[in-house]
C-alpha cells in the first residue's frame, strides 16, 4: 500500500470529461471488471491472468484494496476507460515505487487518457515521498514503450520473464522525480 496516498479521490473531470477516481470500496465492483477487461484485452502485459483475476471472490477483491496498491480508474460519462495502480513492495527502498495494471481501452487509446492517469499516480508517488518510479514493460509492447519514454521513463537494462510465461520479456523502466518543496 502506498503510505498516505488514499486521500483525495477525485482528481477532477478534464476538458475532455474523463474524471480520474482513485478506486474505494464502492468503486471497487467497477476496478474488478475493468481489471478483468485489461486482462481479455492485453493478456500478454500483465503479472495476473485472466483466469487467477476472475476466480477471486468479492472478499479476495477487497482484502486487495486494503492491503495491495492504490489504483485509479479514469471514467468517461461514468463508464471506465482505464486504469493504473501503484505499489510498494516489501524490498523495495522507501523512496521507490512501482506503477504497475496501466491499461486505456480501445476507444479512448490516443486520447491523453493514459497521461492523465500516469500524472495521477506519479504525483501521489511525490506526495508520499517516492523520489523514483519504476515499472516493467514487455519487449513486445512497442505502444508502451513509446509512451512511458514520453513520459520520461528511461530502460534500466534490467530484464525479466513474466511469471506465467517465460517467453513474454520484460525490461524495467525507472522515472526520477524531482524533489518536493
Amino acid at each position: 500500500m502506498v503510505t498516505g496516498a488514499r486521500g483525495d479521490a477525485s482528481t477532477g473531470t478534464g476538458a475532455d470529461g474523463i474524471r480520474i477516481e482513485a478506486v474505494t470500496a464502492e468503486l471497487l465492483p467497477t476496478y474488478r471488471d475493468v481489471r478483468i477487461a485489461a486482462l481479455i484485452d492485453s493478456p500478454r502485459a500483465f503479472w495476473t491472468t485472466y483466469h487467477q483475476a476472475s476466480t477471486r471472490t468479492d472478499d479476495d477483491w477487497a482484502q486487495w484494496m486494503e492491503s495491495g496498491p492504490q489504483a485509479w480508474l479514469a471514467l468517461s460519462g461514468g463508464s471506465p476507460v482505464g486504469t493504473v495502480g501503484l505499489w510498494r513492495g516489501d524490498d523495495q527502498p522507501g523512496d521507490e515505487i512501482t506503477l504497475i495494471g496501466m491499461w486505456v481501452a480501445t476507444v479512448a487509446r490516443g486520447t491523453g487518457v493514459a497521461e492523465r492517469l500516469v500524472r495521477t499516480a506519479l504525483r501521489t508517488a511525490s506526495d508520499a515521498g517516492a523520489r523514483r518510479v519504476v515499472l516493467e514493460v514487455a519487449h513486445e509492447n512497442e505502444r508502451a514503450w513509446a509512451f512511458y519514454s514520453r513520459m520520461g521513463f528511461r530502460a534500466t537494462g534490467e530484464t525479466g520473464t513474466m511469471p506465467w510465461d517465460t517467453s513474454v520479456t520484460e525490461e524495467v523502466m525507472v522515472l526520477d522525480l524531482a524533489p518536493g518543496p
